[in-house]
């Protein structure tokens, strides 16, 4: 089929505003999918996508619908996840295409992810097509999101398509405003193979699949390809389209999106915003965007049974071949054993990745306290990267410490704005403006420190908002801040596990909770347990396991006092001498509890 005949779209939207559902409706309108084939959520494969009603990767579909005009067209949708966590992944679908459709749910409005998706469209110079969803439901108010789009993203209200994915209305005005308003692919003069990997999985029998979008030239069997980023050189063994199976071609030409199959073994071999191009014939420079995914979060992972560490070592490994952006790395700890320093691009990522080791892979794992990457400029001028508190240096070789800054966009209703803004001072924040969204509503722009956000924000702010407020971040570099290193001692031993790094300021109140959450879950011993949360050498928070009481006098029934005192002074001086040389074994489930509780 002929480039002018070939549109490529993307869809993006706020959480839960449908997306998943206009594919569902799009497939069947173009009988991409018959009836019999059909179900909810076709393009979600995973369970926990179709359980938690979130895209985690993102998928590619070809579709082929007779216009009003009559022309034959070929649409490709590329559906993009809708989570921040991934919009490095949203960012490189949209790259791959020329348009897209902005979802907005007619009950809700604009969202403060539906803002961040349309920076990103805006940035690729994409035309955006908005369509106001779900306008069957009874809150529904369409005149009301037509006036956000013109204040918020000065986009023109009228040129909104009004639908329901769910019912069907509006799909065909939508697939028709697809066709009329969004470009068809241009193709460079020279045309030399220009291919951008927009994703990658790995298949156990076939090796790495590909998903590409040909800018110029065209793919086929036996084609020698070379990847910029590696410098690498392969042989094309199998192209095709989605259809949303993977369906064999013999060519996929400029304009086409579909995925590529050559001889690599690894998912490190390509990566994602990658240029392929000829071997023989290579275009002069790769496309342009292309970045390495880097990593935010760092948390270990450990398995629950030590003897398990093996297959562990191999769920990951598999894992990683499916996740570009998950990384991993041995390390040991002296309270967990042997395990995993992992990297994640959020939090969220955290908590597919745990869950997917354990639905995938029957792995029981631990995971300690997230953290991020910190900068440490040491007092002999070097730089280095901590993203593991163990490995932060002494105080007295550090110049200064810098933590990695985000800037966060909070769309809440107006009257909880006082709520919210004590919330972000309370984590460190700062309030740079804030836009009034339209008569019921503000948009918050605050700048905060990434580790503050990481565990319990956004719940809070979900709570403090009854359910109504939302949330987007983008990265805003590093800033230098007052933090240090917080060790626990358990009867004077550090234990590593529990080591952090927190604001000064912060630094009492956090150890005050840690150490009243150990006092409960380690067992009493025979001698008395302090616990101990220390800031360099001195002690900042305490509490004390009693000790397990013997009654030595039981067997005295009778006669002088003094029989009772010298047991019991016996016992006393044994007491001392086990607590000079005792030593507490803390149990593993003590590990897990004070470390799945969050805190």
């Amino acid at each position: 089929m002929s480039i002018e005949h070939t549109r490529n779209f993307s869809i993006i939207a706020h959480i839960d505003h449908g997306k998943t559902t206009l594919s569902d409706r799009l497939l069947e309108t173009t009988q991409t999918i018959t009836v019999r084939e059909m179900q909810d959520q076709l393009l979600d494969s995973m369970d926990l996508e179709r359980e938690r009603g979130i895209t985690i990767k993102s998928h590619p579909v070809t579709m082929y619908y007779n216009s009003q005009a009559g022309q034959r067209i070929k649409l490709n949708l590329l559906d993009t996840p809708g989570h921040v966590d991934f919009s490095y992944e949203v960012s490189r679908s949209l790259a791959a295409c020329e348009g897209a459709l902005l979802l907005i749910d007619a009950a809700q409005g604009v969202e403060a992810q539906t803002v961040a998706n349309v920076h990103l469209a805006m940035e690729q110079d994409l035309v955006i097509i908005p369509v106001i969803n779900k306008i069957d439901l009874p809150a529904a108010d369409v005149d009301k999101c037509r006036k956000q789009l013109e204040d918020i993203l000065a986009i023109p209200g009228e040129d909104a398509i009004p639908a329901s994915a769910k019912e069907g209305i509006g799909i065909a005005e939508i697939l028709e405003a697809v066709i009329s308003r969004i470009p068809a692919p241009s193709e460079d003069e020279d045309q030399l193979l220009r291919a951008s990997v927009f994703d990658s999985i790995y298949d156990s029998f076939r090796g790495v699949v590909s998903y590409v979008r040909v800018m110029s030239g065209s793919l086929q069997r036996g084609t020698r390809i070379k990847l910029f980023a590696t410098e690498k050189t392969y042989e094309v063994k199998e192209v095709g389209h989605f259809t949303p199976k993977m369906s064999k071609e013999d060519l996929l030409s400029a304009g086409d999106v579909g995925y590529v199959i050559a001889n690599m073994k690894s998912a490190s071999e390509v990566k994602i915003g990658d240029t392929i191009t000829n071997s023989t014939h290579p275009c002069p420079k790769a496309l342009p965007g292309f970045k390495e995914i880097q990593p935010l979060v760092f948390s270990g992972i450990y398995p629950v049974d030590s003897s398990d560490y093996e297959g562990l070592k191999g769920a990951m490994g598999k894992l990683q071949i499916n996740d570009a952006a998950f990384t991993f790395q041995q390390e040991s700890s002296a309270a967990l054993g042997f395990g995993f320093r992992c990297g994640f691009l959020g939090l969220l990522h955290m908590e597919i990745v745990q869950e997917r080791l354990r639905r995938e892979f029957n792995m029981d794992v631990i995971s300690t306290y997230p953290s991020v990457i910190f900068e440490v400029t040491k007092t002999n001028g070097e730089d280095i990267l901590v993203d593991n508190p163990c490995l932060l240096p002494d105080i007295s070789e550090i110049s200064e410490i810098r933590e990695p800054m985000v800037k966060v966009y909070i769309m809440i209703p107006s009257e909880f704005i006082g709520d919210m803004m004590s919330l972000v001072m309370e984590k460190r924040g700062t309030l740079d403006h804030t836009e009034t969204v339209d008569e019921s509503r503000v948009m918050l722009h605050c700048v905060l420190p990434l580790s503050e956000i990481l565990v319990d924000f956004n719940d809070r702010l979900k709570s403090g908002t009854r359910g109504y407020g939302s949330m987007d971040y983008e990265h805003h570099g590093y800033q230098p801040a007052n933090l240090v290193k917080m060790d626990m001692l358990i009867a004077g031993e550090p234990v590593d596990a529990f080591s952090t790094i927190v604001h000064r300021d912060k630094a009492e109140g956090y150890g005050r909770r840690l150490a009243e959450k150990l006092k409960d879950v380690i067992p009493q011993q025979l001698f008395t347990v302090a616990i101990q949360a220390v800031l360099g050498g001195k002690i900042i928070a305490r509490s004390t396991i009693t000790a397990m009481r013997k009654n030595v006098t039981a067997k005295c029934y009778g006669g002088d006092i003094s029989r009772k005192r010298k047991l019991l002074e016996k016992q006393k001086k044994g007491k001392a001498k086990m607590k000079a040389i005792g030593k507490v074994n803390i149990p593993q489930d003590a590990f897990i509890r004070v470390l799945k509780s969050g805190d």
